[in-house]
């Protein structure tokens, strides 16, 4: 293997969940709500929308656009850019349909990640930041992304409170003993930012561990652009999220851009959102466990998706 990115345990609770952001969570989430919701607080060092470069033969129609959105596992004082990146989520968007398509990829994926050799591929952020990740995600998928929005976890909680919270379906009960040690029962759920934080982070219980978190973390995902599409028809709460987006998030995207964006993520309609898991088997590669990705069958999903952000007839 080559230089790989230092191992992650989950932490303990310390207080507060927000003290635990370091594992995987819902970065599609967190990407929806650092557009459109107004007087976030976060700092031009916790988010960062970049610009992919794209060749020709690759390019999606113009009418569609693909967003990468990840999760850093920064510490204090680390570049959020410059490290493991997790919640690694693929979003393409249809913006003449409403239609919407989102890949969840595990981060323990082994992929070859360019210039570096093979390795898990959250390690790609660490190795050559958001365009390497968005190579390594284009290989595997077969969709190279427009965009790689990249944020820290602490503002999450407060996201989540500022549109109301989200409203999910779980479809099994599931706890842990020291988050959330009451858990979560079965069938439709209102969440307020501690527990939709729980929610997409709690993967020990649940039978598949980390497929099951992905799973819940695009649960997540669909509860938020429910409310953020419900929200959207207020007058000004686009336009207010813009302009607070683009004081604290460090972008080469032009603020037209970024208006396009959040536009495009609250026209999405709920019943049009296709979400999809990159599936595979556990392997264990210099005694870390892996996830063996089905390259096949991703690509295949992908080659289906690519050109209008949806999946006739699901995955």
């Amino acid at each position: 293997m080559t230089r790989t990115a230092h191992q992650h345990r989950p932490r303990r609770r310390r207080g507060r969940l927000a003290r635990l952001l370091s594992t995987t969570l819902l970065g599609g989430v967190l990407a929806v709500s650092a557009l459109v919701v107004p007087d976030s607080t976060v700092a031009p060092t916790d988010m960062a929308l970049v610009k992919v470069p794209r060749a020709q033969g690759v390019d999606a129609p113009r009418d569609v656009v693909w967003i990468l959105a990840v999760g850093s596992d920064a510490r204090p004082g680390q570049l959020m850019t410059e490290t493991r990146g997790d919640a690694l989520q693929l979003v393409g968007i249809n913006t003449r349909t409403g239609a919407a398509t989102g890949f969840a990829i595990p981060r323990d994926s082994y992929v070859p990640i360019p210039g570096h050799g093979s390795d898990k591929i959250n390690a790609a952020l660490f190795f050559g930041g958001p365009q390497v990740l968005a190579r390594a995600v284009g290989d595997l998928v077969g969709i190279r992304p427009h965009y790689v929005f990249v944020t820290r976890f602490e503002k999450f909680e407060e996201m989540i409170n500022a549109i109301g919270g989200v409203t999910v379906h779980n479809p099994r009960r599931f706890h842990d003993d020291s988050i959330k040690p009451k858990g979560f029962r079965a069938g439709r759920l209102h969440l307020g930012g501690y527990d939709a934080l729980a929610f997409s982070r709690i993967r020990y219980n649940l039978p598949r561990g980390d497929f099951d978190r992905s799973l819940n973390q695009q649960r997540t995902l669909r509860g938020i652009q429910r409310q953020v599409a419900d929200r959207a028809r207020q007058r000004g709460f686009i336009e207010r999220g813009v302009l607070s987006a683009l004081k604290n998030m460090a972008t080469d995207a032009s603020p037209t851009e970024v208006y396009r964006l959040a536009r495009a993520v609250a026209a999405v309609r709920p019943g049009r959102i296709t979400t999809c898991l990159v599936e595979g088997g556990i392997g264990n590669v210099g005694g870390a466990s892996v996830v063996i990705p089905d390259v096949a069958r991703i690509r295949r999903l992908g080659d289906r998706a690519r050109d209008d952000a949806t999946l006739e007839g699901g995955c």
